[in-house]
């Protein structure tokens, strides 16, 4: 019998791989940094390299100051110039980082890790709008804040179900859910191998397993309580706030990074950079050439170009903050001009298409970042709002939609009106939204019903 030679052949393959370089991470971070953070790490990065000099540290200074800066329509003259130093970024190299950037996700929100997802799917422009709205739509634990069939048109009932389906299935499985009892059920459902008996106890018998009323249980059911043991230790391996796995929020004393100022009707939008320190080169790492001693030299060279790196990655941040800040101001004009009612719907891609950015970054511009307005001091991400149901064409978001609420229950003559009522009364205006919505959107504003306020 003929034997088969086996043999090995060289084959030259081309390849094209974005790769993170170490200067796109850091400017990466760099950028999701709140204001706090962000000073702490220069802090770091000042202990850490002798290279980098603190020039002078304005940290002592104060809003009022960042408010009386020199400033041009929209933007600080100072903003202007990070703006045109900003584009040595664009082209390939801001391409990759985009990319690049949209896929790390040590960093990512609940948000953000279910918008990724979404875009994986081979799904149309519309479902995807409606994708997006659901998943802006949940709050840290994955649950809705909003009844999702208030957020649509009718026509639309359907698609908002298959959606619903859909997001389920993400990871971490079980949000876009009620509660967390219909998360455990969604989760059981998707992941356990023989579902039925865990599914039936979740849905029916919640309160008696977590009373430990086994024997009960089981009796219901018509199964041992060795099954409903078996059954309870499943559950146990399920998460029932799956979107507390992207919860990172802390307490912190809020600095504004950005300041809104309205001047004879223009606006001029400042980066209070009195809160980040002003750093350099060291002397001794300026000319690393003129050194002698080679080891010197190139200590030099090498903490020189680390230092310039964090340098740039900072006025990287700055700039595209500002451009982020700068479109969001334009978007929501009427609110920066009237107020919390006027606030419009708004999402990561309307801006992040505006800038030809990335989503990512969007929302590493925004989440975090504190802007200080003749309204108040609001987080960036604030801004984006989710659309409330009305007529086609209609653009009312549920914070204007709740601040109309509160106009109306504020007047003598609507006082006493009854969540349907309002429902009716705000119809009327354009504005389609259930009773029991009015009555949720009430008690977030801590208003009381109509009998207790009659």
């Amino acid at each position: 019998m003929m034997g088969f030679m086996q043999y090995q052949k060289q084959a030259l393959v081309q390849r094209q791989e974005l790769r993170l370089t170490p200067q796109m991470l850091q400017s990466i971070q760099v950028l999701a940094l709140p204001l706090q953070d962000l000073r702490l790490r220069i802090q770091e990065e000042l202990d850490a390299n002798p290279a980098l000099e603190l020039l002078d540290d304005r940290t002592s200074g104060g809003l009022d100051e960042v408010g009386d800066a020199p400033a041009e329509d929209d933007y600080s003259e100072s903003s202007a110039d990070r703006t045109s130093d900003y584009s040595r970024f664009q082209g390939d190299e801001n391409a990759k980082r985009m990319f690049m950037e949209g896929a790390l996700s040590h960093e990512e929100s609940l948000a953000e890790h279910l918008l990724w997802q979404l875009r994986l799917q081979p799904i149309d422009e519309q479902d995807y709008s409606l994708g997006e709205v659901l998943i802006q739509n949940l709050d840290d634990n994955g649950f809705y804040r909003e009844d999702p069939t208030t957020l649509v048109q009718l026509d639309r009932t359907a698609a908002l179900e298959r959606l619903i389906t859909m997001i389920r299935g993400f990871d971490p499985v079980g949000t876009c859910v009620a509660d967390y009892r219909e998360s455990l059920i969604v989760q059981a459902e998707l992941t356990l191998d023989e579902p039925e008996l865990a599914t039936a106890i979740l849905r029916d018998h919640l309160e008696a397993l977590e009373r430990g009323k086994h024997t009960e249980i089981a009796k219901a059911l018509a199964v041992t309580e060795t099954d409903v043991a078996a059954a309870l230790a499943a559950i146990k391996r399920l998460t029932p706030f799956p979107g507390r796995l992207f919860s990172n929020d802390q307490t912190r004393y809020v600095v504004p990074d950005l300041v809104v100022r309205r001047r004879e009707g223009q606006f001029f939008l400042v980066l209070n950079d009195d809160e980040i320190p002003v750093l350099g080169l060291s002397e001794g790492f300026r000319d690393p050439a003129s050194l002698g001693d080679n080891e010197a030299r190139k200590f030099a060279e090498e903490r020189g170009k680390q230092a310039k790196s964090f340098m740039t990655a900072l006025e990287q941040r700055n700039a595209t903050l500002l451009r982020v800040a700068k479109a969001v101001l334009d978007f929501q004009r009427d609110f920066f001009l009237r107020g919390r009612k006027y606030l419009v719907p708004l999402t990561l891609r309307d801006i992040a298409e505006e800038l030809e950015l990335s989503e990512a970054t969007i929302s590493r511009s925004t989440n975090g970042k504190y802007i200080q307005t003749e309204w108040g001091i609001f987080e960036l991400k604030h801004f984006f709002s989710n659309r409330v149901a009305g007529p086609a064409g209609s653009r009312h978001s549920k914070v204007s939609v709740k601040e109309t609420v509160r106009e109306l229950l504020e007047q003598p003559q609507h006082r006493g009106l009854s969540d349907q009522a309002l429902s009716d009364l705000l119809a009327e205006r354009g504005i389609k939204i259930a009773r029991r919505t009015v009555a949720k959107y009430r008690k977030e504003l801590r208003i009381q019903s109509s009998y207790d306020r009659s």
